[in-house]
């Protein structure tokens, strides 16, 4: 009881020295709480994972700039880490995430916002699947990216092309020292001839459609070179040539060429303006046109060279019931079925490229299209030994073909 008494007097006595003891206890839990509470909400610094190591920066090789590649060696002990965060820097740029790399990658190819002669620093951290990073690795030396004058990864290309400028070269000297240069036969231009005398010895004209498509597209510019030959072969055997069109520049480059044609057959005087005529811009309205034209004229031949779409059965189906020869050619493959099926001849894929060289016999035009047929022997037989070769393991020729 005595015991108890003296407690009580030594509380009521010491009270306020009690509270001030508890008090300071009770800021020193806080502070621990608070302490444990941050820890646990930035892990930045955990005993666990280590950053990579030996960091380097360099700009990618072979290319325009704006790339960087980043190497770097692995941490020890990669048990713990499901991957890397890559930081990066620059003058103009604060220290900000950039980029992500798996645990078992040591390259990463940083493309995003790169801008040529910057200097770029990086560091990276390691990061746990439950969150957790480690401290920052030490930042890489500077690296800017910069582009390349000459890629060594297009040798290959550079190669071919030099090989078949030397083709196009040798040709075009055998051909000025007037030696013939063998050109494979394509019999729906060999028909030309015939078709143009059939139509003088009915007394009707040829109808030539040079396509739907503008002055810009490559298949309007080879119908247009094919045109004169074409027209030069009108004029020698004093007939007419209609050329509708869908297009007033394809209208004014038509007629200059028709006029060449004339001219140089010596009959400028047959040269008819009006045969050369804008018909419609509109798809359908200038294929009804066109068709009125065979039904009302009944041409003996048509000609329908360029580029073609839905349009294509339409004109070569009318052209068929009216019993014109039809010659027909486009680069266009899905239209080459229809006429196939209603035309007499058809120019299929590249032979309407190499129609104006076939026609006008020009030694530099078929010197291109000689060293064209080379080239591309030359790339089948690869091809196939290629194939025959990599049954047995060795890939070698099939590198030549690969952008490395």
């Amino acid at each position: 009881m005595c015991s108890v008494y003296w407690l009580c007097w030594f509380f009521e006595k010491n009270k306020k020295t009690l509270d001030k003891c508890l008090f300071l206890i009770i800021k020193v839990n806080a502070m621990l709480i608070g302490i444990l509470f941050l820890i646990g909400q930035i892990p930045t610094d955990s005993v666990f994972l280590n950053p990579p190591t030996n960091i380097i920066a360099m700009d990618a090789p072979n290319d325009r700039g704006e790339v960087i590649i980043i190497k770097w060696d692995l941490p020890e002990d990669i048990s713990n880490i499901e991957g890397y965060q890559i930081f990066r820097e620059a003058e103009e740029e604060t220290l900000h995430l950039a980029g992500y790399s798996p645990v078992d990658r040591t390259e990463y190819t940083d493309q995003l916002g790169i801008k040529n002669n910057v200097e770029y620093r990086y560091r990276m951290r390691s990061i746990s699947p439950e969150g957790i990073v480690s401290i920052s690795s030490e930042p890489s030396l500077p690296a800017t990216a910069y582009p390349q004058w000459f890629r060594m990864d297009y040798i290959n290309v550079l190669a071919m092309v030099l090989l078949y400028l030397g083709l196009t070269v040798y040709f075009v000297r055998i051909a000025r020292k007037g030696k013939k240069i063998f050109l494979r036969r394509i019999p729906g231009l060999d028909a030309l001839e015939e078709a143009v005398g059939r139509a003088t010895e009915m007394g009707k004209p040829i109808l030539y459609v040079p396509g739907i498509w503008p002055m810009s597209e490559i298949g309007t510019i080879a119908a247009m070179n094919i045109l004169k030959p074409v027209a030069k072969k009108v004029a020698q055997y004093e007939s007419r040539i209609i050329v509708p069109t869908i297009d007033p520049i394809v209208m004014n480059v038509a007629q200059q060429t028709v006029k060449e044609g004339f001219t140089e057959a010596g009959r400028i005087d047959s040269y008819n303006e009006d045969d050369v005529f804008y018909l419609t811009s509109a798809q359908f309205a200038y294929a009804a046109g066109v068709n009125g034209i065979m039904i009302r004229e009944k041409p003996a031949t048509n000609l329908f060279l360029g580029v073609f779409f839905a349009e294509s059965l339409l004109l070569a189906e009318t052209g068929n019931a009216t019993g014109a020869i039809q010659i027909a050619g486009t680069d266009r493959v899905a239209q080459l079925p229809f006429f196939v099926a209603a035309c007499d001849y058809c120019i299929m894929g590249e032979e309407l490229y190499a129609a104006s060289a076939y026609l006008s016999e020009d030694p530099r035009l078929v010197s291109a299209i000689k060293a064209q047929d080379w080239g591309k022997m030359g790339i089948l037989i690869c091809l196939a030994l290629g194939s025959l070769l990599s049954i047995f393991g060795a890939t070698f020729i099939i590198s030549w073909f690969t952008a490395r």
